[in-house]
C-alpha cells in the first residue's frame, strides 16, 4: 500500500508539474526500471540452486507460466472489448498512430530490460560482485518508490483522467477478475496435462507473477520441488510480460496488456505498460496489481 500512497503523492504533484519536463520524468522512469530489473537479476543469480532449478524444473515451470498467462489474456481481451471500450481500450489505435512505440524491434526497451536482467544474474552469480552490489539490492524498495512517484507525476499530467475513472469505477474489477479466472483455469489445465493434484497446480498458477511469495509459501506447504516450480513459473510470467506487452499493444486493446503482468502490474511491469499503453490504463494496472496481490495468498491458503 505504500507504493499506492507514493503514487498518489506523485499524482498530486503532477497536477502542477511543468509539462516541459515530461521527457525528463520519463527518462527517470527508464533508469529506475532498468535498475530494478538489474537488482532482481542480482538476487536471482545469488540464489542458492537457482541454475540447477532452472535446468531441472524449467519445462514444468514454463508450462505453468505459459498456459495460465495465455488463458488470462483470452479471458481479459473479450471482457475489456465488450465492457471497457472507450476507457483505456484505445491503446492499440494510439500505438498504431505513433503516440507510443508500436514495435519492440523499433524500440530498445525490451532489449534493455533483458540485458539488465542477464547482467544482474551474471553479477549475482559471482560472490564478490554480489557482495559489492548488496547495498543496491537491499535498498531496491527506494528505487520502486521513486519509480512510483514518477509514474504518479505522469498520470497527474494527464488531464481529465480522474473524472473518466470515476465514471468507470466498477469496470476496474473486470481486469483482475478476468486475470484470476484465466490463471486458475490455466492451473486446472496444467494439473490435468501433468497429472498433478489440482490443489497443487491451482496454487502454483495462483502465484500470478508474485514469485517471491509464491515460491516461499508453496515451498513451505508442499516441498522444495513445487516451491521451485511456483517460483520459476511466476518469475517467467513477470519476465514474459515485458515481451508480451508490446505485442498485445499492437494486436489487442490497451487493457489486455495488463493480463500477462497480473500481480506485477503495479510495480515491475508498470513501466512497460506506461510505454506501450496510456495513462488511464496505467491506473487500471496499479489497481489490478493491488487486487491480484491481495488474492494470491488467499488462493494458496485455500488450496492447502
Amino acid at each position: 500500500m505504500a507504493t499506492l500512497g507514493i503514487m498518489i503523492l506523485g499524482f498530486l504533484i503532477g497536477r502542477v508539474f511543468p509539462a516541459r519536463h515530461k521527457e525528463k520524468n520519463e527518462r527517470l522512469q527508464l533508469i529506475c526500471t532498468l535498475l530494478l530489473i538489474f537488482t532482481m537479476g542480482v538476487s536471482l543469480g545469488g540464489r542458492d540452486g537457482f541454475f540447477s532449478e532452472l535446468l531441472d524444473l524449467g519445462l514444468k515451470s514454463f508450462v505453468f507460466f505459459l498456459i495460465p498467462t495465455l488463458l488470462s489474456i483470452a479471458v481479459v481481451y473479450p471482457l475489456t472489448t465488450r465492457f471497457m471500450t472507450g476507457s483505456g481500450a484505445e491503446g492499440a489505435e494510439r500505438a498504431a498512430a505513433g503516440e507510443r512505440p508500436s514495435s519492440p524491434g523499433g524500440d530498445p526497451m525490451v532489449f534493455l530490460a533483458l540485458g539488465s536482467l542477464l547482467l544482474g544474474i551474471a553479477a549475482g552469480a559471482f560472490p564478490s560482485a554480489a557482495d559489492f552490489l548488496q547495498p543496491l539490492v537491499a535498498h531496491s524498495d527506494w528505487l520502486l518508490y521513486l519509480l512510483m512517484f514518477s509514474v504518479g507525476i505522469s498520470v497527474g499530467l494527464h488531464r481529465g483522467l480522474v473524472s473518466r475513472l470515476r465514471r468507470n469505477l466498477v469496470k476496474t474489477l473486470i481486469i483482475p477478475v478476468g486475470i484470476i479466472i484465466g490463471s486458475l483455469a490455466g492451473g486446472v489445465l496444467c494439473g490435468i496435462l501433468m497429472h498433478m493434484p489440482l490443489n497443487q497446480s491451482v496454487a502454483i498458477a495462483g502465484g500470478m507473477g508474485w514469485y517471491s511469495l509464491a515460491g516461499v509459501t508453496i515451498g513451505n506447504l508442499a516441498g522444495a520441488s513445487l516451491g521451485s516450480i511456483a517460483f520459476l513459473s511466476s518469475l517467467m510470467r513477470e519476465i514474459g510480460a515485458f515481451f508480451m506487452i508490446p505485442f498485445l499493444s499492437r494486436r489487442c486493446n490497451a487493457c489486455t496488456c495488463i493480463a500477462p503482468a497480473a500481480a506485477t502490474s503495479e510495480d515491475t511491469t508498470l513501466p512497460m505498460l506506461i510505454r506501450y499503453t496510456n495513462e488511464e490504463t496505467v491506473v487500471y494496472a496499479v489497481l489490478n496489481g493491488i487486487i491480484c496481490s491481495a488474492v494470491v495468498p488467499v488462493i494458496i491458503s485455500f488450496c492447502y
